[in-house]
């Protein structure tokens, strides 16, 4: 009987012990705009990611630091915003500003986790980084595993209406051949199910990366069946939308609308969005049933994000990312903590993605690093209805070109109701948008604001102030690579 109490308390002790280290499923989505029926899109073919968030928090207006993959992922796996890990281009890694930060998946490996990358967490060029390990941190991941499928193969077959650029920065495409598994999503899937498996009995933080739907867009063919193109339509704008928007508003790759492309090949694109984004969301249906089949559901937090938003044709025809419009800095944001209060709910609460960080440290229990940016969304994953009084900042830099003299910053601050934009200061332009009354921001309060308005941009310039963002140093910035 003594002997049956000891391992019955042994039994008890490594459970509690487990209970104590959540496991951490982290899964990223390249490009990824809010464009899921769990967000509102009826067209979305979604079911997964929708069943995720039915099971979660979906938050409703998270927003990224800045809307550019390198930087944004920097600044989320640090906790930092761009002007402490001074990466604003494609290039810099954050270790040369911030030599000895500690990221999100380095503090749980250093508490005890197993720590694992498979796919792109951290940057990477699409498609020519696929395979490699891009701009990763060595010190973050125990084990990292790069797929490389047959969309990389295959390249020779996608079709680019705008051949003066490359497939990475083009509405390129491709209805492929053969099976998820042979896509390189699928086989991050495949090897990210095998780590689970093979390390269900201690706690894991896994980083799943996804590439699509980056350009090229590249899926089997069965999912762009699931979107046929006479059920694909651009959204629409008022004749003069543009009229009243600074010129920095529109980023360098995209400068003219549409690429100069014609209403069909702009369709054909969307199509190959949607149905990229359909394969991302298999990939994540299997990561979601291998959890419940190994029974690691009740023990793993599930943390799903883009690394910012994406524009689909919107402003008269802004297309992929780069800007600071609600398009640009608003992403997906689900997270499933077990026991939160608040799974099963949305939240419409103003968040930010340098909070991803002190939420999963509070959550695990950890004591996150006092340089963080941000704050916990535990309060908001318990009840998301809450008082939470946030805003979001998002900046972005221009390159010196034809329509710029000189480099500018342009920083835009979301409140619930407002966003107001700032770029140099607002000597290369002011916007004032109210998401009450006009959620597309199609009519710019700046350009002739009323007392209200002229009020509320003071009242907001002030929180930037409070929460200032450097200009960049010339010396780490690659105007190329912005």
């Amino acid at each position: 009987m003594p002997r049956l109490l000891c391992l019955l308390s042994s039994f008890v002790l490594l459970h509690s012990s487990l209970a104590a280290k959540p496991n951490v499923l982290f899964i990223a989505v390249d490009d990824l705009a809010n464009a899921l029926g769990c967000y509102g899109v009826k067209t979305a073919k979604t079911p997964h990611m929708d069943r995720l968030a039915a099971s979660g928090v979906r938050f409703d207006r998270a927003y990224n630091q800045i809307p550019l993959c390198n930087p944004s992922r920097a600044s989320l796996m640090t906790g930092r915003r761009p002007d402490a890990t001074q990466v604003y281009d494609l290039d810099r890694h954050f270790r040369e500003a911030l030599p000895d930060v500690v990221t999100l998946p380095q503090l749980f490996r250093q508490s005890g986790w197993f720590t694992a990358r498979v796919g792109k967490i951290y940057h990477y060029d699409v498609p020519k980084g696929i395979g490699t390990d891009g701009l990763d941190d060595k010190p973050s991941w125990q084990l990292v595993i790069n797929p490389k499928g047959r969309d990389v193969a295959d390249e020779a077959l996608i079709t680019n209406p705008t051949p003066q650029k490359a497939i990475s920065a083009a509405l390129s495409w491709l209805a492929s051949d053969g099976t998820d598994e042979e896509q390189t999503d699928g086989m991050i899937a495949t090897e990210a199910i095998k780590i689970i498996e093979k390390h269900r009995d201690e706690p894991f933080f896994l980083g799943v990366g996804f590439f699509r739907p980056h350009t090229p867009y590249v899926a089997p063919k069965k999912y762009f069946d699931m979107h046929p193109l006479e059920s694909i339509v651009l959204p629409e704008a008022p004749a003069d939308d543009r009229s009243d928007i600074p010129v920095p508003a529109f980023a360098q790759n995209n400068p003219t609308s549409n690429y100069g492309l014609d209403e069909l090949t702009c369709r054909k694109s969307l199509q190959a969005y949607r149905a990229c984004v359909s394969l991302v969301d298999a990939q994540v249906g299997r990561l979601l049933d291998a959890l419940d089949r190994l029974r690691l559901t009740e023990n793993t937090i599930v943390v799903l994000w883009s690394d910012h938003g994406y524009h689909l044709g919107e402003h008269q025809g802004i297309w992929q990312k780069r800007t600071l419009f609600e398009e640009g800095a608003r992403a997906p944001l689900i997270i499933r903590a077990p026991a939160a209060g608040g799974n099963g709910r949305a939240c419409v609460r103003v968040v930010e993605f340098v909070d991803i960080f002190p939420t999963l440290a509070d959550l695990a229990s950890l004591k996150p690093p006092a340089s963080l940016d941000g704050r916990s969304l535990r309060p908001l994953l318990n009840d998301p209805a809450r008082e939470w009084n946030g805003f979001a900042i998002t900046q972005i830099l221009r390159p010196a070109d034809d329509r710029l003299p000189a480099m500018v910053m342009g920083r835009s601050i979301r409140t619930e109701r407002w966003r107001f934009t700032e770029w140099n200061g607002g000597a290369e332009g002011l916007e004032l948008y109210d998401h009450e009354k006009d959620p597309h921001e199609f009519h710019n309060r700046a350009k002739f604001p009323s007392a209200e308005a002229s009020a509320m941009m003071k009242q907001l310039h002030a929180k930037f102030e409070a929460r200032a963002t450097d200009q960049p140093r010339p010396s780490v910035v690659n105007p190329k690579r912005l």
